[in-house]
């Protein structure tokens, strides 16, 4: 008898796998089989893991894990990226605390160095916490987006691409942080709704035929305007287009203007037009040849062109200044409140201003149409499919790309400058010398865009610019990329667009979005709102195979997660986490069920996990149960359906094995006799567990290796045993139809017993009858099984049902069932019990339906308590069907 604890205990166990997988080098290439690569996205150096990144790389790690025991040559390629404007405010805020000092106190290179040695000391961070969550990535291979070999990729790629006249500066307007002094990416702002005013302001014309009325909720730009635009549809103000306007404060004249643009049911439908502070004005500014006047400098302050009585003024303090003088002049129409969608910078939560400022951009037509042709013709597909059309839509209208930010952390952007006014691009100071022919040259300040080095990540990691890099030549392309729905614009589209130009080939065929993690309002996790759920302090209280299996059983292709919130106690120390305790049941039923086998192996007869052939209804359902299992479990991963892969290996083994083939097999597997009968139930029954833990283990990697080593096996690790296969020859439908009878007979009996109150120590008699000859013999054949699994005392069947009083009955599977209940309960209080609950239970669904159907509670309470109500209502409708169904059993 094999002794096992009578408790898993996780926490002992991940801290000694993980180690020997790590030492055993299982998380490396290996073998001759076809190769599978995936690259994860490289989480920020600066990064802590939180629920999405759980979700995700336990995606990552479920599908390498999978394939590894396939017989793949897998690759697992980990790494973090150098998150510019991320790390850099972290160390300025670090600075500023400690040393009371800023960047430019230090200088550029020694401001630098500071950060080298943060990232040396806390960079490692989210890598570290990666093991803990088990994921076997090749961790020997880690890349950091300015690693060495790295930045030699990212100057060959902007070197390249700037010899192909794909590189130019312009003035454009960016999204411009007035706090950080740089240009910032979309995925940058955080989008916020905020209570604000819009401004209905009056534009003389300049003959004095009266005025246009504008709104706005920026007036503070309004003195960078050089047009009012209308629809040309528009037929109100078909004859005064062309006419001029005075701009007020200013003095200016600016024209009205048709403009397709324009929405004719905004306001009056006349809009107020500043190319130098909006992306639409400037699109229609460049359109109709108007002039580019920046009144907000860079620190958000009103420059000189904002005229001499708001130069200087910060720019909420010129916004206050203005309407106060346009009141004075009586040429404010009205002011209104209004929800104004406010452009945040995710770092510092300072408003954003669009502005107009020198940039350096990729032209991205050229790239943007060999991408576009990779998806519409098949060789990249998106998951859930529905993404294709949102990626080609934004493709079809790309606009090129700003690539520069003002920051000193980073790639610095390798152009140089001759004092003679010359420009040119070098892959280092060396190179840029011999282009300058003996001229002072100076580098250029600014440092690229991180999604510009990201953006080269599925074959910089892999070795190029050497074509000939080992790992690019055998792991190239990559097989998929699962990532996040927010970047398929900033990190997806680029590494496609990057990788056609420079490999020739797709970067990846298959693009996984997986769910986004929300709530239980449906409200995005984050900090800021205090709604987030920390992974670590999951595992510390689960483990990880618990954390895994929760998060993977609820990952719907296509649908968001909604996560419970993490319950502590007064102290603020986790306690209890609702949807991972249930995942952490799982696991416990998977250690019992493995420790009842174990105790039961006998010292006798060498067991083996092989299977012995049985002409026994419950051996043969269970192999037929088995092989279908595998078939689907395969299937669901193949297609990314990473919950229903979950929900069929958690029904199979809690359903199947545990609650039914264990339960039928339990008198050999326990006889204390010695017989072949016996060896042969226990090496069917080892068999079956090892093939469930070889299914689980991609999922939950830590529990199926500690039981397994303590199983009959083959081999050193469950981690690179092979992965079960669909055997055609194990089909048996005729004896899943029959179990399907026996579970079912039994299944109702235990149902009646609860329904009416059938003491838990009581027997009952049942009488069956059917017509069907198969089911009978299933009846017959199993007997004892139905005595012993129903509380049975004696079974009697028959072509029909006696005429008994005081019975329940029912029917299942073509079996009827009549239950004799007389000396058993007391049918009047039962039916009196009954009753009550009813009552109770209607009288509070009635009480909900009212408040639900009630559109000023919906309105106004909260999203979660209103959620609440209506799963509250669920259930008692639920639990008033199933006890009315009970008092029609009382016959």
């Amino acid at each position: 008898m094999t002794e096992i604890p009578k408790a898993y205990e996780p926490h002992s166990v991940e801290k000694k796998w993980y180690p020997f997988w790590k030492e055993q080098g299982y998380f490396k290439p290996a073998g001759d089989g076809p190769h599978y690569t995936i690259t994860i996205p490289p989480p920020n150096v600066t990064g802590s893991l939180h629920a999405g990144h759980a979700l995700c790389y336990t995606i990552h790690d479920t599908l390498i894990r999978w394939k590894r025991m396939q017989g793949y040559k897998t690759l697992c390629l980990p790494g973090t990226d150098h998150a510019g404007i991320a790390t850099q405010a972290v160390v300025e805020k670090q600075l500023r605390q400690t040393e009371k000092l800023t960047r430019h106190d230090l200088g550029r290179e020694k401001f630098v160095e500071r950060i080298w040695d943060w990232v040396n000391q806390y960079g490692n961070v989210i890598i570290n916490q990666m093991h803990g969550l088990g994921c076997s990535f090749d961790w020997d291979r880690t890349r950091f987006t300015l690693d060495e070999g790295y930045a030699n990729a990212v100057l060959e790629c902007f070197v390249k691409w700037w010899d192909a006249g794909l590189i130019y500066r312009g003035n454009r307007i960016t999204n411009w942080c007035p706090q950080d002094l740089t240009a910032i990416s979309d995925i940058e702002v955080e989008r916020e709704d905020r209570k604000g005013k819009l401004y209905h302001l009056r534009y003389p014309y300049k003959d004095g035929s009266g005025f246009v009325v504008v709104a706005t909720t920026r007036p503070e730009t309004m003195l960078g305007d050089t047009a009012v635009a209308v629809n040309p549809k528009d037929e109100r103000y078909s004859d005064h287009l062309g006419k001029a306007l005075t701009l007020p404060l200013v003095g200016r004249e600016i024209p009205l203007i048709a403009d397709d643009f324009v929405d004719r049911a905004f306001g009056t439908g006349a809009v107020k037009v500043t190319p130098a502070h909006d992306a639409n004005d400037y699109e229609c500014g460049l359109r109709n040849g108007l002039a580019q006047i920046v009144v907000i400098d860079a620190r958000g302050k009103m420059t000189d062109e904002a005229g001499e009585q708001y130069a200087g003024m910060d720019r909420f303090a010129a916004r206050k200044k203005i309407v106060e003088d346009l009141e004075a002049q009586d040429l404010i129409e009205k002011i209104e409140d209004y929800t104004v969608p406010t452009a945040l910078c995710d770092r510092c939560k300072t408003v954003i201003e669009p502005r107009l400022s020198e940039q350096w951009y990729v032209k991205m037509k050229e790239l943007a149409q060999p991408a576009i042709e990779a998806v519409k013709d098949g060789r990249v597909r998106f998951i859930p499919e529905r993404y294709n059309k949102i990626y080609l839509s934004w493709m079809e209208n790309i606009k090129d790309w700003c690539i520069s930010r003002q920051l000193w952390w980073g790639h610095r952007i390798p152009v140089w400058y001759t004092e003679d006014g010359e420009v040119f691009a070098a892959r280092n100071e060396e190179e840029a010398k011999q282009k300058a022919n003996g001229k002072a040259i100076r580098q250029d300040e600014d440092v690229l865009d991180t999604w510009f080095s990201s953006g080269l990540w599925p074959f910089a990691t892999l070795g190029w610019p050497d074509q000939n890099a080992p790992d690019l030549q055998g792991f190239y392309p990559t097989n998929v990329l699962i990532t996040a729905q927010e970047i398929i614009y900033l990190w997806v589209a680029r590494m496609i667009m990057s990788g056609l130009y420079f490999m020739n080939e797709i970067p990846f065929p298959d693009v996984y979005i997986y769910a986004t993690v929300l709530d239980m309002t449906g409200q995005r996790m984050s900090k800021n709102k205090g709604n987030g759920v920390d992974p670590l302090e999951v595992i510390s209280l689960y483990g990880a195979d618990a954390l895994r299996f929760a998060l993977l059983i609820r990952t719907a292709k296509g649908q968001d997660i909604r996560f419970a919130p993490l319950e502590k106690d007064k102290d603020k120390k986790p306690i209890r986490h609702k949807q991972v305790e249930e995942a952490r049941n799982f696991g416990n039923k998977i250690w019992n069920a493995s420790r009842f086998v174990l105790m039961n192996l006998g010292d006798a007869e060498p067991i083996a996990a092989k299977w012995v052939a049985s002409d026994n209804l419950a051996d043969r359902w269970i192999l037929a149960q088995l092989n279908k299992t595998i078939e689907q479990v395969t299937a669901a991963l193949d297609d990314y359906r990473m919950n229903d892969a979950a929900q069929t290996l958690y029904h199979f083994f809690w359903d199947d094995f545990c609650d039914w083939y264990i339960e039928l097999s339990k008198a050999l597997v326990t006889s204390t006799e010695p017989s072949d009968q016996a060896t042969a139930a226990r090496c069917r029954i080892v068999y079956v567990l090892e093939k469930s833990l070889r299914l689980l283990h991609p999922l939950m990697p830590f529990i199926t290796e500690e039981i397994w080593q303590m199983l009959p096996h083959d081999g050193n690790s469950i981690s690179i045993a092979e992965f079960p296969k669909f055997d055609a020859a194990h089909e048996d439908r005729e004896a899943q139809a029959q179990m399907d009878t026996l579970i079912g007979v039994i299944t109702k009996v235990r149902n009646i017993r609860s329904e009416v109150n059938v003491p838990q120590s009581s027997k009952v008699n049942l009488y069956l009858s059917t017509a069907d000859d198969t089911a009978k013999q299933v009846i017959n054949n199993n007997i004892e099984n139905i005595k012993r699994l129903g509380r049975v005392e004696e079974i009697r069947l028959a072509d029909t049902l006696p005429t008994i009083e005081a019975s329940a009955r029912g029917i299942v599977a073509g079996v009827d069932l009549l239950i004799p209940l007389a000396g058993l309960i007391d049918f009047a209080k039962e039916r009196e019990r009954i009753g009550k609950e009813i009552s109770k239970r209607d009288n509070e669904a009635q009480g909900l339906a009212t408040k639900l159907n009630n559109p000023s509670f919906v309105e106004r309470a909260s999203t979660d308590v209103v959620q609440q109500a209506r799963e509250r209502h669920a259930e008692l409708v639920a639990e008033l069907e199933k006890l009315k169904g009970s008092l029609k059993t009382l016959v």
